[in-house]
């Protein structure tokens, strides 16, 4: 990865490690985890596992592993997961929130900036050209993740089958993943072998690390905090569902049950935990419930916001910072002599409920997966999910480039130019293999250039 430090020489073995080194490099990641999901694990790999050799190879792709199989940002997770194995629970709690903290305040700013100069000629351009980058973006990511699932007739069947359940029926995405995930179950009894599936991650190295061992190696042993107990797994259990029904609660009492921070904590709750495939996965869930159904936000803020969620360091997740943002903003939640305020709660609260559930798989399920120590499998509706997830993506980029290539709709004129930036960022991503950031920055390049001639 591009934004990876070059190293010439590997420092020594590390033979123990402070909480503050820990909390320094975590916040350091906040900073520079461009790349998306692949990109930020690459990033964490050659620093944890080839540089400071804080953690094993093996140990290192257990953890990716389990953090696969959950709903939310898996590069989110790894990094709680390994800060919770070096330093319990505060220190997993810790490497999760630097790991994000930066991005929100960025997006802040920036949606601050969209919100109240987003008119502004030179402003307005260079959104121009960002929107059909995004829109190759996501071609890209449908070309990543189907290359990578759809193995064989049967997944391709559930992909086209939950492109046009979304697409022609507007069938709601929670619907689409339980059918899918039935599906995989029961297709994996009569055809395990086209359901077997696999992490598809491609990240390997030596049984003995040229550096010299680990802190934690292959063969340490689980230290005693990540050994499995059920009181353990009971506490954690009872606190973060203690920690939600407090945080909604306090909102309700403060604001009203049917307020807008209510409902945006309920809504990106179920977001989170709908999350599997990655953040493109559930976008299409999002817009249904942020633009459709509540309206805190435009189908062309959506789209700006997700190209912001391009640009920024973090996981792509993190859109949703900026939808709430919008949605604090428009609807005025603290009047309209605070709306930067109400932008700035109503993303702090989206955030919050966003990753929580993040958190809570870690801490309730790392005891268990390291006293497996084996490597673990996609089960059969899970592959199912990922299936169905490429046609969803596909609905999104079908959406995303209507909406780039008709703003104002069908009777409206085609954006020519929007379509030749669209092709050209599209053969940079995924022929030429371009970073995502250098993308973005040239195409919003051209589109101040496209408006400065018109």
């Amino acid at each position: 990865m591009d934004t990876a430090t070059p190293v010439a020489a590997a420092p020594a073995r590390a033979t123990s490690l402070t909480l503050a080194a820990a909390l320094r490099f975590w916040l350091k990641l906040g900073f520079i985890s461009f790349g998306g999901p692949a990109g930020q694990i690459a990033l964490m790999h050659e620093e944890l596992v080839d540089r400071r050799r804080w953690i094993s190879e093996k140990r290192f792709l257990h953890a990716l592993n389990y953090c696969m199989l959950l709903p939310g940002p898996e590069a989110q997770q790894l990094a709680t997961y390994i800060g919770w194995l070096l330093h319990r629970t505060w220190g997993g709690i810790a490497a999760g929130v630097l790991f994000v903290l930066p991005s929100l305040f960025i997006l802040i700013g920036l949606a601050w900036v969209y919100m109240g100069y987003g008119d502004v000629p030179a402003i307005a351009g260079i959104f121009y050209g960002i929107k059909p980058a995004v829109t190759a973006l996501v071609v890209q990511a449908a070309c990543r993740v189907g290359s990578r699932t759809l193995k064989n007739g049967w997944l391709w069947a559930i992909a086209v089958a939950a492109f046009s359940a979304i697409f022609v029926l507007n069938v709601p995405f929670p619907i689409i993943v339980a059918a899918a995930a039935a599906i995989g179950y029961f297709g994996g009894r009569i055809r395990p072998d086209a359901f077997r599936g696999g992490s598809g991650h491609g990240t390997s190295g030596p049984a003995h690390h040229p550096n010299g061992p680990a802190l934690i190696d292959d063969d340490t042993p689980p230290p005693p905090h990540a050994k499995f107990k059920w009181r353990t797994f009971w506490t954690v259990i009872a606190v973060f569902a203690g920690i939600w029904l407090l945080a909604i609660a306090s909102l309700a009492a403060a604001y009203g049950t049917d307020s807008v921070l209510v409902r945006m904590g309920w809504f990106f709750t179920k977001a989170a935990l709908m999350t599997f495939g990655g953040a493109y996965a559930v976008l299409p869930y999002v817009y249904q419930g942020a633009v459709d159904q509540f309206q805190w936000l435009s189908p062309t803020q959506m789209i700006d916001g997700l190209a912001l969620g391009e640009s920024t360091p973090g996981p792509l997740i993190m859109v949703v910072s900026f939808v709430a943002f919008v949605g604090g903003w428009t609807k005025a939640i603290f009047g309209p002599d605070a709306l930067f305020l109400g932008g700035a709660v109503a993303a702090t609260v989206v955030t919050f409920f966003t990753f929580l559930p993040s958190f809570f798989f870690i801490l309730l399920g790392g005891p268990f997966i390291e006293s497996t120590h084996g490597n673990l499998k996609f089960t059969a509706p899970l592959t199912a999910i990922t299936a169905a997830v490429v046609g969803v993506i596909v609905n999104l980029a079908v959406f995303f480039a209507y909406h780039v290539i008709w703003p104002a709709g069908w009777d409206g004129r085609i954006e020519w130019p929007s379509i030749a930036i669209g092709l050209i960022a599209a053969m940079a991503l995924i022929r030429l293999k371009v970073g995502v950031v250098p993308v973005i920055l040239a195409a919003g390049a051209a589109g101040f250039l496209v408006q400065a001639i018109r």
